[in-house]
């Protein structure tokens, strides 16, 4: 299994086949999570850094937990507490880092192009665990597994993203990524919640959530990201969840064995209604958790074996 990035920084750059190489490798390593021995060793004797400016509770954990399970020695910088908080500039915290010799830098930050920043300047592999509203691509691979999963292929599923379209980099990496994998794309959402570029997008975009959601394959919901928005995009929250919440009203409009998804954190009562959240027949939501250690277990060993090679090849 081959794979021929140095970094993992979004999904723009992958070819369907390394789509598909991640998602054969991440298959495995769901089974492996599920036996009562958890451990690999694709990562032994390899140091991954976790670098997360924003908060984050699923992905650094299971980042965290993937490098663990691989057998890397796994340090989580407080980035809060850290010197960029002391006026740092992140190329001297690049720096600092390439003198400590890490294998595997794992950065999540506020700002879109961070991460490939600091990928330019550090000597290991980096992993964009999501930057600004730029890209978050290892969610959209977890979010392909659990539909693969699901429905049984990834290749020509009408599916819906839906709701906070804009500001949402969970969306901007599943558009890319669902649609190199040549799947029918719905965008469904209030107009000041849709990006003004969305026509380059080659989706079909609703306004009516009902009209939007018919005869789908797979609902993606998507969280409100109000720590991202500085005016009046909704008029409240009450109204949002009346025109654009998901409840078993408008989810009966998909097909029947539609699943729903949504990347979390949710806002229950806003975005979808507890009830749908929780039905084990139609959401796949905790799935989506799980899929997000083994997605990540994959990459980075993918991204270690790639580095491993460059190294032998500059030591030879």
């Amino acid at each position: 299994m081959t794979f021929s990035h140095k970094h993992l920084l979004g999904i723009e750059h992958l070819h369907p086949r390394d789509i598909t190489a991640i998602l054969d490798l991440a298959d495995e390593y769901v089974d492996l999570n599920r036996r009562a021995e958890k451990h690999a060793d694709a990562l032994r004797g390899l140091t991954q850094v976790n670098m997360f400016f924003e908060n984050s509770t699923r992905t650094q954990a299971s980042f965290e937990l993937a490098g663990k399970r691989l057998g890397a020695d796994v340090m989580n910088m407080a980035m809060q507490a850290s010197s960029i908080k002391k006026g740092e500039t992140l190329i001297d915290t690049a720096m600092t880092l390439n003198a400590m010799h890490p294998d595997l830098l794992v950065v999540r930050h506020p700002h879109s192009g961070a991460v490939d920043l600091l990928a330019q300047k550090v000597n290991c592999a980096v992993l964009n665990a999501g930057d600004g509203r730029h890209e978050h691509p290892t969610q959209a691979l977890l979010d392909a597994l659990t539909i693969r999963r699901a429905k049984g292929r990834l290749h020509r599923l009408n599916i819906a993203i839906c709701g906070d379209i804009a500001h949402s980099r969970v969306a901007r990496s599943n558009l890319i990524l669902l649609g190199k994998m040549e799947n029918r794309i719905r965008l469904i959402g209030p107009p000041t919640l849709m990006p003004s570029q969305i026509s380059e997008f080659g989706v079909e975009v609703y306004d009516d959530m009902r009209e939007g959601l018919q005869d789908v394959d797979v609902v993606m919901m998507l969280r409100l990201q109000k720590e991202r928005m500085d005016g009046g995009f909704i008029p409240s929250e009450r109204e949002y969840y009346h025109r654009y919440g998901l409840d078993a009203e408008k989810l009966a409009l998909a097909k029947p064995d539609a699943i729903v998804m949504h990347p979390g954190p949710m806002n229950r009562g806003v975005e979808i209604d507890g009830t749908i959240a929780d039905d084990i027949n139609r959401s796949v939501i905790q799935e989506q958790v799980e899929m997000g250690v083994a997605v990540r277990m994959a990459a980075m060993d993918l991204l270690a074996r790639a580095l491993k090679a460059q190294r032998l090849a500059e030591a030879g």
